[in-house]
């Protein structure tokens, strides 16, 4: 794999998407996002093939207005706790308000899983072959809040088998053509990964956390296989502590010395370190891939994911 982003190309995008966003107040952001998702998916290659994102601001804004809709239903439901309690002297209405601001989240949060991964795949190609996403939504909504509420009675530490499990149904339900993702962790892996990371970074007063994030993500990444039949490629990860030491060293560096012009710069760097340090090997005869997925056009989720920060994975 390869990304060949510019970071000159990529800073004239973000200051034309940042310029209409600003003038639109606001209203142009469906469309800024969906242009830098076409430039970072197109820049990136596997076998010297680009990838490609189809999603339009069009299609994004629709989606933008739900969620905004939702976050400002949130926001009242929050603040008029607040002040029905008399600015917090009433406790119980306003702890009941804050239970329902977070139960209300965490109701609709894997409906913008599955949207978002239903979105992003459809829109996604590689050699005019589209992604897709096959998960059904109450699957994931009984899975999710089984796993929340085993998580929830450990009192967090079902955690890392809560994150293997969402990845496995999640990645698992991708598909390339007819070709099939797989994901294979399990949570005691990651849960000794975080444990021990954990530990280390305290004991090194942070300067492990590098090499604590470096088994994360290799961890994550090597467990991805894809398979069609009887044959399979298998993702490998060759990123490491020092690495990305460096990448954050050189980052913070760019930022200060351009007072934050270089944003452009960091994001391209980055994308580029992770991106070429994904190796694929396997017996998958890429040209054999055949059109199956089917083309989605609700952006809502994606919209709502990248609202709230919440990662793809």
């Amino acid at each position: 794999m390869k990304f060949h982003g510019k970071g000159k190309e990529y800073f004239s995008i973000l200051i034309v998407n940042w310029l209409l966003t600003v003038i639109t107040l606001g209203l142009y952001y469906p469309w800024a996002r969906a242009r830098k998702l076409q430039y970072i998916f197109g820049a990136t290659s596997l076998n010297d093939d680009r990838f490609a994102f189809h999603g339009t601001g069009k299609e994004m804004f629709r989606g933008f207005i739900k969620v905004i809709i939702f976050y400002m239903l949130l926001v009242v439901l929050l603040y008029g706790a607040l002040f029905l309690s008399n600015n917090g002297e009433n406790m119980t209405i306003y702890l009941s308000g804050f239970f329902l601001f977070y139960a209300l989240f965490f109701a609709v949060l894997p409906l913008m899983l599955h949207g978002a991964y239903r979105y992003r795949m459809s829109r996604t190609s590689w050699r005019g072959i589209r992604f897709g996403y096959r998960g059904s939504r109450k699957e994931l909504y009984q899975n999710f809040f089984k796993w929340l509420g085993l998580t929830i009675i450990t009192f967090g530490l079902y955690s890392s088998w809560m994150e293997i499990n969402l990845r496995k149904y999640l990645i698992g339900n991708i598909r390339c053509g007819d070709a099939e993702f797989k994901y294979r962790g399990n949570g005691s892996d990651l849960f000794v990964i975080y444990l021990v990371g954990y530990f280390l970074t305290l004991i090194t007063l942070g300067i492990y956390s590098f090499w604590w994030q470096k088994n994360i993500y290799n961890y994550l990444i090597d467990n991805i296989a894809i398979h069609k039949g009887d044959d399979s490629i298998k993702a490998k990860s060759t990123v490491t502590g020092g690495g990305l030491l460096g990448l954050t060293l050189g980052n913070m560096l760019i930022i200060v010395f351009t007072l934050g012009l270089g944003f452009a710069w960091v994001e391209i760097r980055t994308n580029k370190y992770y991106t070429e340090n994904i190796k694929l090997s396997g017996d998958i005869d890429l040209d054999s891939l055949q059109q199956t997925e089917d083309v989605y056009t609700d952006a809502t989720g994606e919209d709502a994911v990248d609202f709230f920060d919440i990662d793809l994975m």
